[in-house]
């Protein structure tokens, strides 16, 4: 039996089939005048890269003005925090709060804050 008889010829279409039906995928878009279809993947592909890299440069913007770094007023271990919320000292544990780029003691109301002063005693002789 030959093999290259006409009747077992065989083509092997499977690189043009890809080719073909890209082509009459553009083909049917461009005759139906479904551009705009393009178009808009474009605009959604593109707001899609674009919109994470707009949302990090955002939240920089937003963490560079509310972050605070600052001492503890009690011990005075240095820890950071947003600025309008509460938080506890690292350190210490003592209830703090963060206003105007400045950490504060929570006292309840009625609570005097004191600083001590160390003075030095001197003997005075008879």
């Amino acid at each position: 039996m030959n093999q290259n008889d006409f009747r077992n010829l065989q083509f092997n279409l499977s690189g043009i089939r890809f080719w073909l039906t890209l082509l009459l995928v553009i083909w049917l878009l461009s005759s139906i005048g479904l551009g705009w279809l393009v178009k808009f993947s474009f605009i959604v592909l593109s707001l899609l890269l674009i919109t994470p890299v707009i949302a990090f440069i955002g939240f920089r913007w937003w963490l560079k003005r509310n972050l605070v770094v600052d001492q503890c007023p009690v011990c005075g271990f240095e820890s950071a925090g947003i600025n309008g919320t509460q938080l506890r000292c690292p350190s210490c544990s003592e209830q703090l709060r963060v206003e105007n780029k400045k950490f504060y003691r929570l006292t309840p109301p009625g609570t005097v804050d004191v600083e001590a002063i160390d003075v030095s005693v001197k003997q005075i002789e008879d």
